[in-house]
């Protein structure tokens, strides 16, 4: 008889190991926050989790005015002198976002719904080299923007302009995501 509990107990050490892991799993799970109403626009460009936390929940409104924010902060301690007004003005021109046509994206998405998969594949591949080749155009405009205005600057602006960049450089990801970079200019 002793022989036959053994067994026994060590099966029902598993099944009470199984249970609290179960228990664990679903104590640890989170709802699923609701969907908000009002599609694209009300969840951002992404949708996602993480799409309307950004910035001011999308809302290009408090977008603008968080880039002003801190183009406002950074003008004061880079001690803009009235001569360098134009290159600065060019600058934060280049660094503004571009704009987003909301009604374009809806009517590709319901283009893209029609097509068949290796179509859909297809035209996300040209969509994404589309994409790339623009984001890489931005990012030459921007480049090019930041020497120039840089150029304007007097040595001293142009440490403080290093130092203030040196940080975002330091941060990188990491500031972004957990908000730490939203109140640095």
């Amino acid at each position: 008889m002793k022989f036959a509990l053994k067994p026994l107990a060590a099966l029902n050490g598993f099944v009470l190991a199984a249970l609290l892991a179960t228990a664990g799993t679903s104590a640890m799970a989170q709802a699923a926050p609701a969907a908000p109403t009002g599609g694209p626009a009300a969840t951002g460009w992404h949708g996602g989790m993480y799409g309307n936390r950004m910035m001011g929940q999308r809302d290009p409104a408090k977008m603008q005015a968080w880039m002003a924010k801190r183009q406002a902060a950074l003008k004061a301690r880079l001690k803009i002198t009235p001569d360098q007004e134009g290159a600065w003005t060019a600058f934060t021109a280049a660094m503004q976002p571009p704009v987003r046509d909301i009604n374009a994206w809806q009517a590709q998405r319901a283009e893209m719904q029609k097509l068949s998969t290796p179509e859909r594949i297809d035209k996300m591949r040209a969509l994404r080299t589309q994409r790339m080749t623009e984001m890489n155009a931005l990012m030459d405009k921007r480049g090019d923007a930041t020497k120039a205005f840089y150029a304007a600057l007097s040595p001293e602006q142009q440490k403080t302009f290093d130092a203030e960049h040196q940080t975002f450089a330091q941060a990188g990801n990491r500031g972004r995501h957990e908000g730490r970079m939203h109140d640095r200019y």
